[in-house]
């Protein structure tokens, strides 16, 4: 099957659908592609119950619909999900689902890119041919879990933090959560709260901070300069949580908006982590060194024994594995190589969406960005 459109886009989570949406609004025919059952897998499937928006609803609405104004500032998970059926319905977003897209080609001939996916459900190849390509794959679209010396000799459970949806399984349980980003923080406060004896891997120094102090923090950007801004909230999070560097937390040399801006690496948002941290509830490990069966060593010299681990080492792209002409514009990790404010866009047509480590707030800019772009073009031809 052959099937020529405007725009193919390649990924329906938020960034997938919200350039959908703009591009309709556009009245701009494209076609979306999407590997799984739904749209916005990751938050319908594999994310954990708990889960709230780490931001203020205002920093997490997609283009065109703000939240209502019943919902609360920090969403949870289920709201969000409700909020995007609303969305799709709403912009009438229409994903063609379970679509492994194999390929993404440039011809140069025809000035056309060529997709080329496997229908999942017929088995058949089908082929997209348009003038634009989105890719909207983002930054987590395979769950990353490192290579650790002996992991494969573990006896226990062994899960990627995508597959946790709540401590209930773990009871009394001895759990070691390998990762101290916003999600390995809140997995090991979850885990704690069910019964489970609790460590967690804090291999890196990390920024922490509530979200009354984020919410702050990114009101006052709008009208001071980053350097002030960290000075503030630093002080004040010294103020709130004392020094963590004798629990085995340390924190930056750089304050915490930016390194986000410099490097895409977010402050942990504690969720009551910290207090546990303190009582001895949950306990603080270096990185691990290897695993022998259901020991595992860790670089300070500890061994202790698990019954389960949670990796909540993040995730990764899987562009390269399938656009196969990017120009160089893709390193090694699929990540764009091109910063802002031009980081959504390509050459031939090319663009991407989801790839700025900004969050939702980052895409619903990106997607307006590009959708306004392609009309730009369309409309000069």
């Amino acid at each position: 099957m052959k099937q020529e459109t405007i725009v193919v886009i390649v990924g329906a989570g938020p960034a997938g659908i919200a350039t959908s949406a703009c591009l309709n609004l556009l009245s701009i025919p494209n076609i979306v592609l999407e590997r799984e059952d739904c749209y916005a897998s990751l938050w319908q499937k594999k994310a954990y119950d708990r889960l709230k928006l780490h931001l203020a609803k205002n920093f997490c609405q997609l283009p065109h619909m703000p939240f209502p104004l019943s919902a609360p500032t920090f969403v949870p998970k289920n709201m969000f999900v409700q909020y995007l059926k609303n969305y799709v319905y709403h912009f009438n977003v229409d994903p063609l689902y379970q679509r492994s897209v194999e390929s993404a080609r440039y011809d140069k001939s025809a000035q056309k890119w060529v997709v080329t996916a496997q229908n999942n459900v017929s088995g058949l190849v089908e082929e997209y041919v348009s003038e634009f390509l989105v890719v909207a794959t983002g930054e987590n679209s395979e769950g990353f879990i490192p290579n650790v010396y002996g992991l494969d000799t573990f006896k226990g459970l062994v899960i990627h933090s995508s597959e946790y949806e709540n401590g209930k399984t773990f009871g009394d349980k001895d759990v070691l959560v390998v990762g101290a980003g916003n999600s390995g923080m809140e997995i090991a406060y979850d885990l704690c709260n069910w019964g489970a004896q609790t460590s967690v891997v804090v291999r890196s120094p990390i920024h922490v901070l509530n979200k009354e102090l984020v919410q702050l923090g990114m009101y006052f950007l709008k009208y001071i300069r980053c350097t002030f801004v960290d000075k503030m909230v630093l002080m004040l999070s010294k103020f709130l949580y004392g020094d963590l560097g004798r629990f085995g937390i340390q924190r930056p040399l750089k304050g915490p908006f930016l390194l986000k801006k410099e490097t895409g690496r977010s402050p942990v948002i504690d969720v009551g982590t910290i207090s546990k941290i303190k009582t001895g509830d949950i306990k603080v490990m270096t990185s691990i060194k290897d695993i022998q069966g259901d020991i595992i060593k860790f670089t300070n010299g500890q061994e202790r024994q698990f019954d389960a681990i949670v990796f909540a080492t993040g995730f990764k792209s899987t562009v390269r594995k399938w656009l196969k002409e990017d120009g160089g514009l893709f390193n090694e990790k699929g990540m764009p190589k091109h910063k802002s404010p031009n980081h959504w866009k390509g050459e031939n047509g090319l663009y991407w969406v989801g790839f700025a480590s900004a969050g939702l707030f980052g895409i619903s800019n990106d997607a307006k960005n590009i959708a306004n772009d392609i009309f730009r073009i369309v409309d000069g031809k």
